[in-house]
């Protein structure tokens, strides 16, 4: 395994069985002013620098990687650390199959197990399933879990206008035919104006941290509303902001659901992706999905095991959570690798690049007569401008002229915020190519004002 380094054991156990006492000792032949002869050498880099420069170095074929990528709006243009790749690629991880016999799949198992236990501490839940298709099936499997703890006594919905709008179109999609009333109004300005939705009929309130513009807030306030009331409070997360920002299960969330693509699945061209769902222990019989647990055996090694199982397939149909049959188990062992490699001191890293570089583009681009942001809302890497021009326009120019992928089109999903774009710089997004995109959006200005003259 060439990511794992020697011990000072397994150095002192070669030494010994080549018959010499220290390291020193085995290069005791050699002159000692070419041991540490100095080298003009460059700064080391990072692994994402290192392989920009080999890149480069390389000539390497035009490609959509060339394109400098300003869109996110829930799929983003993270970098993948090469061991991922190295890792469930192996047959035993690639070619694996559902890990029903725990005998044969350990790997397998313990992998998942893992990967349970780093999105609890993520999250800051008690438990986690194996994982969801993606981010909008595991939001909507959090409401018929809402549902069934209460006992189907509950129908209302509470939506936050927020919530990605392909999440909020699965919800409803995915429900239909159960009786449910989903309300997705209110809210306006911020999510504490939910909680004028709430009622004794409330089963949940599902919002988004970051939100959908990518703004981000304690959510305290609406946890005690929520529970007020009796009804769960379920967050749908962003698990990089989370290298950075308060847990949600810190501020009282009851579900935490999300996107796991971010964390080494790369884009994809649309999937697979990953859904993680977490949530507190007294509602784990409710929850969708499989569950891998630690064990031992009869002679008291430690095993994996999958413990639960809550679909028709294991148990009566008519105490099955949900029909789900599996989960993007090789996606979830990409996330498991990507946690390990950067722990969490990496990941707050990756969180804080994210942080600083967004803000240095919100910056800049507000800066670019006509633009301005939206509000003065804290935000993680997404931020919301206004335009002086239509957004497509604004996107094509970016695309033909200087080979950039503008933000997304904010008038699609919401009509009062026409000419408005939502932009996303993340770790991947070095300073020059922030100052280029500043550059061309102020071109465009100039060449726009010369044509109206």
């Amino acid at each position: 395994m060439p990511y794992i380094s020697h011990s000072n054991k397994d150095r002192d156990a070669m030494l010994a069985a080549i018959g010499v006492r220290s390291i020193r000792d085995l290069f005791k032949d050699v002159p000692a002013y070419a041991r540490f002869p100095e080298l003009a050498l460059p700064f080391a880099l990072s692994e994402m620098e290192a392989r920009w420069e080999l890149q480069a170095l390389a000539g390497a074929d035009f490609t959509a990687a060339d394109f400098a990528c300003f869109l996110g709006a829930g799929a983003y243009h993270h970098f993948v650390p090469a061991v991922v790749d190295a890792v469930i690629s192996r047959g035993e991880f690639y070619t694996a199959y559902t890990p029903y016999q725990p005998e044969i799949s350990q790997g397998t198992l313990q992998a998942i197990f893992e990967y349970q236990s780093m999105i609890c501490a993520l999250t800051g839940m008690e438990v986690s399933n194996a994982s969801h298709y993606d981010g909008a099936t595991a939001t909507a499997e959090a409401v018929i879990t809402a549902v069934n703890v209460h006992r189907l006594k509950r129908r209302k919905i509470v939506i936050s206008p927020w919530v990605h709008p392909e999440y909020r179109a699965v919800v409803r999609t995915y429900t239909q035919g159960m009786g449910l009333t989903i309300v997705e109004n209110g809210g306006s300005q911020n999510n504490n104006g939910l909680t004028d939705l709430l009622d004794d009929g409330t089963a949940c309130v599902i919002v988004q941290y970051p939100d959908f513009l990518g703004r981000f807030e304690d959510l305290g306030v609406l946890a005690e509303a929520v529970h007020a009331v009796r009804a769960l409070l379920i967050v749908v997360a962003n698990p990089i902001a989370l290298g950075l920002l308060k847990p949600p299960g810190e501020f009282g969330a009851d579900i935490v659901v999300g996107e796991g693509q971010g964390m080494g699945a790369g884009l994809n061209f649309g999937g697979p992706y990953l859904g993680f769902f977490a949530t507190r222990k007294k509602y784990v019989r409710k929850m969708a999905g499989r569950v891998v647990g630690q064990t031992v055996d009869t002679e008291g090694n430690r095993g994996f095991v999958l413990t639960l199982s809550t679909r028709e397939q294991h148990i009566r149909r008519e105490r099955a959570t949900s029909n789900i049959c599996t989960n993007q188990g090789l996606v979830a062992l990409a996330a498991a690798v990507y946690m390990v490699a950067l722990g969490k001191t990496g990941l707050r890293r990756v969180a804080e690049l994210n942080y600083h570089k967004a803000h240095y583009a919100q910056r800049r681009i507000a800066g670019i007569d006509g633009y301005s942001a939206l509000d003065d809302k804290p935000f993680f890497n997404e931020f919301v401008v206004r335009c002086p021009q239509p957004v497509k326009e604004i996107n094509d120019y970016l695309l033909d002229e200087w080979g950039i992928i503008g933000g997304y089109d904010l008038g699609r999903d919401y009509p009062h915020l026409k000419d408005h774009m939502l932009v996303c710089v993340t770790e991947m997004n070095p300073r020059e190519d922030i100052d280029t995109l500043v550059e061309a959006l102020g071109e465009m200005n100039n060449e726009t004002m010369s044509n109206e003259q």
